[in-house]
């Protein structure tokens, strides 16, 4: 049996929201026991009930941050159990009061243009390159990646994990890498093994400051406080020149362009995206002098890509004539 002290940080991590939820994780963890009336709201038995608060006591362990609002809570509930029935997830959810999956608030204009939608695995804090580009990771076992494993994909897993289990980690290095070679990588996440694919990920209609330009580390650093160890939605428009998925993205509803539009972290990227509520949240920052406005003639990204390529290309005509 576990001591209830061990989870005192779940407890003080919620808000009168979650703090329900939290209560009976805790009381869980001491007694193994699961509320009573939650079978009046699923339909599976008390025994799969266990499993669901053992895999979200693991899941709030292993959070960082834990969930402070019921929004954050239902993310982390719909991601642990995302194997389980959707009747189950979403009469838990009920039991609860947490906001359903669909819930999630939209902004109106990001159905036009839209190619795929994806849900992602729990963003790693490392995989943010700056303060408009991601590289994220969705699970295999998502619909719409499933029929597209490459066979060789499939088979290295399979071997890699047949190596894992015989500790011959040489050879389950080598499968990993036959797997990563291809665009995929076997990630732990909450003490499960799970075979996902690679996505880059470039924010549409934004240009933050590069990270060697003022507020360019600002930017990353903002970017990833908010994205790092949550499940993303995005919405994908195309591919830039450099492979990069050109999307919108989401967490918990929020939407990220307009976060790091507001603080004044980004520019609206005019030459590629027109819309007007991109225009309105870099007017408002500029007006409030918030972030990189606060500077008197902060450079534009694309000018500062620009002078560079134009002094990389001067250096290669003088070597090539010298």
């Amino acid at each position: 049996m576990e001591n209830a002290g061990d989870y005192d940080s779940l407890e003080s991590a919620t808000t009168l929201d979650v703090s329900a939820l939290a209560h009976d994780l805790l009381h869980f963890g001491v007694t193994s026991q699961v509320p009573e009336r939650l079978s009046n709201h699923v339909v599976s038995p008390k025994t799969d009930q266990a499993k669901w608060y053992r895999k979200l006591l693991d899941a709030c362990k292993e959070a960082k941050p834990l969930p402070t609002t019921s929004e954050e809570a239902s993310t982390l509930v719909t991601h642990t159990l995302r194997k389980y029935q959707k009747a189950d997830v979403e009469g838990l959810l009920a039991f609860y009061g947490l906001p359903q999956p669909q819930d999630e608030v939209k902004s109106p204009s990001i159905t036009n243009g839209v190619k795929f939608e994806m849900h992602t695995l729990p963003v790693d804090a490392k995989e943010v390159e700056d303060g408009d580009g991601i590289t994220v990771y969705v699970s295999t076992e998502d619909p719409r990646e499933s029929p597209c494993v490459p066979p060789n994909v499939l088979t290295a897993s399979l071997r890699r994990s047949e190596a894992c289990a015989l500790r011959n980690h040489a050879e389950a290095d080598a499968f990993h890498k036959e797997i990563i070679d291809s665009g995929y990588r076997v990630l732990n996440i909450q003490n499960e093994e799970i075979l996902a694919r690679k996505y880059r990920i470039r924010l549409r209609g934004i240009d933050a400051p590069e990270s060697s330009m003022r507020y360019g580390k600002v930017a990353k650093k903002e970017l990833r406080n908010a994205v790092q160890g949550k499940s993303l939605r995005i919405l994908v428009y195309g591919e830039d020149r450099y492979g990069r998925c050109v999307s919108d993205v989401y967490y918990n509803g929020i939407f990220v362009q307009e976060l790091m539009l507001k603080k004044g972290l980004a520019w609206h990227y005019k030459a590629y995206d027109k819309r007007e509520e991109l225009k309105t949240w870099e007017r408002e920052a500029r007006e409030r002098r918030v972030g990189l406005w606060a500077l008197s003639n902060p450079e534009k990204p694309w000018d500062w890509r620009k002078d560079r390529r134009e002094a990389e290309a001067k250096s290669i005509k003088f070597i090539k004539s010298t």
